[in-house]
């Protein structure tokens, strides 16, 4: 059993969902971004979400195109975040470590070496925003010579069909966006949110994660009701933003974010 079967069938055996926590790799800067990866698998985090930072984030708001490019800015290169990875699995050899990331920051290296780069560091899956099923042939091939899981989106617009296509080539889990839009911190989660999610279940048998916009305790107790997993990111990420100039400050706002947060995936 891979990592990311491991952790999803380790929190649906302890009667939760897994808790997917995302930050923008090198965000404010390495050192510190290697901190808060830390603070989030010591709070509970069972799938850590990488971001790598780029220019054009097409998929990310507000929240998260500022976490790119303050990494950016401190000067961050791909060899700098594939060593955060190789540094987490010096200390965690079991919590899954997925990119999300964009389809021209793999091609732009040779789509072949990164795959095999970033399973090398220590990397489970890739979320490429950008790359749809029907254009991802070789990524796929890829992916399945070097051992690496891929992670598909389905939105609230995706028809029946084309889910069941698009979820059949999910090898790890399947991200639902359960907003239209870009991330971001939402005060309410979908009206449609279990139908959606009910309707998803029948498309495929691999886990199910819900993201988008769930930002507090009560939206992550009610998606691990529906849905295998809870992806929380730009709430996290704001404590980063918020304490910018406090190092301390900022892992201590985001350690008990996220344990309050974590919390809520218990079903009961």
């Amino acid at each position: 059993m891979d990592r990311i079967e491991q952790a999803f069938t380790n929190a649906k055996n302890e009667g939760r969902a897994a808790f997917v926590a995302y930050i923008c790799a090198g965000d404010p800067n390495v050192d510190t971004s290697l901190k808060a990866a830390r603070a989030l698998l010591e709070r509970g985090t069972d799938v850590l979400e990488l971001g790598v930072p780029f220019s054009d984030p097409l998929a990310d708001g507000l929240t998260n195109q500022l976490a790119a490019e303050r990494a950016l800015q401190s000067g961050v290169t791909q060899d700098d975040i594939f060593q955060i990875v190789r540094e987490i699995r010096k200390e965690n050899d079991h919590t899954p470590i997925v990119f999300y990331t964009y389809y021209n920051l793999m091609f732009s290296n040779g789509l072949d070496e990164y795959i095999r780069a970033a399973k090398e560091a220590g990397v489970d899956g890739l979320l490429v925003l950008d790359l749809p099923p029907e254009e991802a042939e070789e990524h796929l091939e890829s992916c399945e010579r070097h051992g690496m899981k891929t992670v598909f989106l389905l939105a609230p617009t995706t028809p029946p069909e084309r889910a069941k296509y698009i979820a059949k080539h999910a090898t790890g889990f399947v991200y639902y966006v359960s907003r239209t839009g870009v991330t971001g911190v939402r005060e309410n989660l979908a009206d449609d949110l279990e139908e959606m999610v009910g309707m998803l279940r029948e498309t495929t048998d691999k886990p199910l994660a819900v993201g988008f916009g769930i930002s507090k305790r009560e939206q992550v107790n009610a998606v691990a009701k529906v849905a295998d997993g809870v992806v929380v990111g730009s709430v996290i990420v704001n404590t980063i933003k918020d304490n910018l100039e406090d190092e301390s400050a900022m892992l201590e706002a985001m350690g008990t974010l996220v344990g309050d947060l974590v919390a809520g995936t218990k079903r009961d």
